[in-house]
């Protein structure tokens, strides 16, 4: 098990001075402290036998859901451990930095998302230096964003004996966001751009081509011990501020099961609007951008709530009309304008279907 590193104010991105002591001693002590808080970390479970009664099965599936949408993951119980006592040593700090280090986050974010990196990418600053511009390590790394001087003037930085724009929270934070960029483009992992920007890519090439893997779970101890480390911080922080783990802290093969997940979730109709909705069995030359305008209701919400409604009407077979309950009450008592429209606009497009099923939501 990786040792817990006593954690400098200042990360570098080389080799770096660390005290380190057994990590169930650390663990025990950082429990037993006074005034320090007992972090409860949300982990993955492996166990497939766990069961639940179906409401609160159907409770659970429901804020699997919601947590997909918002990109809200749990933390791989892999590193749960590390992250628990990390927390416990550094929570306190963090807590502060939550206040003052707002103007810092709210500039990364702006200069991330332009550079269109996710902004959680921000939490790399917090565990490279803590936000201080003055940091400096003892390999060179310089900074808010720890860049070492020959990362700086390649993209575009002055670093000279007067002038070191490697301390300028703007210019740094641009050039961090390109070397992110250009790791991201080689690594298509965002735990691996992390390692990288530690350990640098030729490392974590290394590492990938020794493991035969490019999951860093699998590739992690063919990495320096403070890279591994540096990327379990970054677990831990993105955990601290935002709660959860999130698309930063997940593999690619993680990534791509979450997106795929989410495409899923978002293909289906909304459950919550089902909820106070009326069904009516129709036939008739019905348009559904006829009834959609009668009703106020937006062309994207019927069609979610009434699949293939033109195909199938145009067909002359009945439909099962669904509506939320109040637009339902609007339809029938202008069921007759409506149906008198809708052909009216058949004859005059000279058209069988009305409007497409597809049409911009």
């Amino acid at each position: 098990m990786d040792k817990l590193i006593n954690h400098t104010i200042y990360t570098s991105k080389k080799e770096k001075q660390r005290f380190a002591i057994p990590f169930f001693v650390a663990v025990c002590l950082l429990m037993a402290a006074p005034g320090k808080a007992n972090w409860q970390i949300v982990f993955h479970k492996n166990n497939q036998n766990d069961t639940t009664v179906k409401g609160f099965k159907s409770l659970l599936s429901q804020a699997d859901d919601a947590n997909l949408e918002q990109g809200r993951f749990a933390i791989d119980a892999r590193v749960m451990p590390y992250v628990t006592a990390f927390l416990n040593q550094q929570g306190n700090n963090y807590e502060q930095m939550k206040n003052w280090g707002k103007p810092y986050f709210t500039l990364y974010e702006n200069i991330l998302t332009s550079h269109n990196i996710p902004i959680q990418l921000k939490y790399l600053s917090v565990i490279e230096s803590s936000l201080q511009a003055g940091a400096v390590s003892y390999a060179g790394a310089v900074g808010p964003w720890q860049l070492m001087p020959y990362e700086a003037k390649r993209f575009g930085l002055i670093v000279t004996d007067r002038i070191d724009e490697r301390t300028s929270f703007i210019k740094s934070t641009e050039a961090a966001a390109k070397l992110i960029t250009e790791l991201y483009e080689q690594f298509g992992d965002w735990l691996l751009v992390i390692a990288a920007y530690n350990a640098g890519a030729g490392a974590v090439s290394r590492a990938i081509n020794k493991a035969h893997s490019t999951n860093f779970w699998e590739l992690q101890y063919f990495l320096p011990e403070q890279t591994r480390l540096h990327v379990k911080r970054y677990i831990a922080a993105h955990y601290f501020f935002e709660g959860s783990g999130g698309w930063t802290t997940l593999t690619a093969a993680e990534t791509l099961e979450k997106r795929t997940a989410l495409s899923v979730l978002q293909s289906k109709p909304d459950t919550l609007a089902f909820a106070n909705t009326a069904v009516l069995p129709i036939t008739g030359k019905f348009n559904s951008l006829i009834i959609s305008n009668h009703i106020t209701m937006d062309i994207g919400k019927f069609n979610q709530l009434n699949p293939g409604f033109d195909k199938i009407i145009t067909e002359g077979k009945t439909y099962q009309l669904r509506l939320p309950a109040d637009k339902m009450d609007l339809f029938k008592a202008r069921r007759q304008q409506i149906l008198f429209e809708s052909v009216q606009l058949m004859l005059s497009t000279g058209s069988t279907g009305g409007v497409s099923n597809t049409a911009k939501k």
